[in-house]
């Protein structure tokens, strides 16, 4: 029988790994012939523990037959050991009135922590995907941890806007979203980040030539996107769950499969597409083998994208400013 993959995962009684983990044990994200060990990480709280349990006998229930077992626990050496892939879903909400250095300071604390318990027992293979906001600036303090992994097995997921990127240009051309492609997210997972519409492609032609608003491209696309969750926030008064399940999904199948196909992933820049070196920037990388990684290089880019990437840039660079205490 083929060896089960261990997949920590955080914030495990959250909304957004209601719909993750039964998907993960149905085969959706590793293949419906790959066994797995869930490995749930949550908070030492006995009403997040006991929401857990509950969790975890919903998928006892589901009688999965890929999944092998499930720990639960609220330390991080026990579910992060042996793992081969560590979600980090669960990190501080920002609170109402709450600043964003702050925000930034306090999720720092809990993925310094869990960037070290990682490093020290996870399996010598392990990759790790952060989703917990603000993911960019939290994966860069977690990957700054470790000794044992390199910086390259850690990402951010920007491929919920990528997704959300998709559906706009589909539904503004009137087809299906699998028409959309070459569709790149570039710097932060915030408001500032880039979707490139001047290379994407509807139906294999450029999206301009299909689309020949531009004023809609440039002022109403980009903010649609990159304000999608806020608007989500407003419409249900809960943060974006089903659909941020579905991206990380979408996010570790991709990074976990070899293919041509490009797709966007936050990494640790090496200086590409003006992006400051050493900072978690959003570019364009296509899969060589299962969880390995190359970026696509000599994208071209107009004044216009230019000086959207530049900004996206300098909040990246702010935030690591921000954080610089934290980095070792």
């Amino acid at each position: 029988m083929t060896k089960p993959i261990h997949v920590a995962v955080t914030g495990a009684a959250g909304q957004i790994c209601y719909s993750l983990l039964p998907r993960i044990a149905a085969g959706e994200m590793f293949g419906k012939d790959q066994p797995v060990v869930l490995q749930l990480l949550e908070i030492p709280v006995d009403k997040a523990q006991a929401a857990l349990k509950g969790v975890a006998m919903e998928l006892d229930d589901c009688a999965f037959p890929l999944l092998q077992n499930i720990v639960l626990t609220d330390d991080p050496e026990v579910a992060f050991k042996d793992a081969n892939w560590c979600l980090l879903v669960g990190s501080k909400p920002r609170g109402p009135g709450m600043e964003r250095a702050d925000l930034l300071k306090d999720n720092g604390k809990i993925f310094i922590g869990q960037g070290q318990a990682i490093d020290e027992v996870a399996a010598d293979d392990c990759r790790v995907a952060v989703v917990g906001n603000p993911c960019n600036t939290n994966v860069m303090i977690a990957a700054n941890q470790a000794k044992r992994l390199s910086a390259d097995r850690f990402t951010a997921m920007t491929r919920l806007d990528q997704n959300r990127a998709a559906t706009q240009l589909a539904q503004k051309a009137g087809v299906a979203v699998t028409e959309i492609s070459d569709l790149i997210i570039y710097g932060n997972h915030s408001p500032t980040m880039y979707p490139d519409f001047y290379n994407a492609k509807i139906g294999g032609k450029a999206v301009t030539d299909v689309i020949s608003d531009t004023s809609w491209l440039q002022e109403t696309f980009i903010p649609t996107v990159g304000k999608r969750g806020a608007a989500i926030i407003e419409a249900r008064g809960l943060s974006s769950a089903g659909s941020a399940a579905n991206a990380l999904i979408d996010h570790v199948k991709a990074l976990h499969t070899p293919s041509d196909t490009i797709h966007s992933i936050a990494i640790c820049s090496d200086g590409s597409y003006g992006f400051t070196e050493g900072v978690w920037a959003s570019v364009p990388v296509k899969t060589t083998a299962p969880g390995t990684y190359e970026i696509i290089h000599g994208v071209e880019h107009n004044d216009f994208a230019k000086e959207k990437i530049a900004a996206t840039n300098a909040e990246l660079t702010g935030e690591r400013e921000t954080v610089a205490d934290m980095l070792s």
